[in-house]
């Protein structure tokens, strides 16, 4: 029997989504106001869940204090009031999507569970966006 269990955890990151190759104005009609040079931010909801089998001698799929201090360590204290172009070394030539910040969480945190175990990464942009990676 699989049974999922999860985590939620926020960050707050800056973030300005363009390619260095393309003009201003290519930049400007395929991401808008993404595109600003001064960059803009969200207030980033993450929900990190593991699917997997209960440990019969624990009762746990995952200890929820070892996913917390895995998920602070890897991600909060990486993009927490970062700017993600400028400050993370994932995104130095990755534009910071959503989705692109979703896969870069998921392969930080996935050396860390157990391979027996699938990982799933809940990224919510704004309240509305939101993407979901699964490796």
């Amino acid at each position: 029997m699989k049974v999922k269990v999860s985590r939620k955890a926020h960050f707050n990151a800056a973030h300005r989504l363009y390619r260095p190759d393309w003009t201003f104005e290519k930049n400007q009609e395929v991401f808008g106001r993404c595109n600003n040079p001064n960059y803009h931010g969200h207030n980033y909801e993450l929900i990190v869940s593991v699917t997997g089998e209960i440990d019969q001698e624990t009762g746990y799929v995952m200890d929820m204090k070892k996913l917390k201090d895995l998920i602070k360590a890897h991600v909060e204290e990486a993009f927490d009031h970062k700017n993600l172009n400028e400050d993370v070394p994932e995104f130095k030539n990755l534009n910071p999507t959503a989705e692109n910040i979703a896969v870069v969480i998921f392969d930080k945190l996935r050396p860390h569970i157990g391979n027996s175990k699938e990982l799933e990464i809940v990224l919510y942009e704004t309240s509305r966006n939101f993407v979901t990676y699964n490796g």
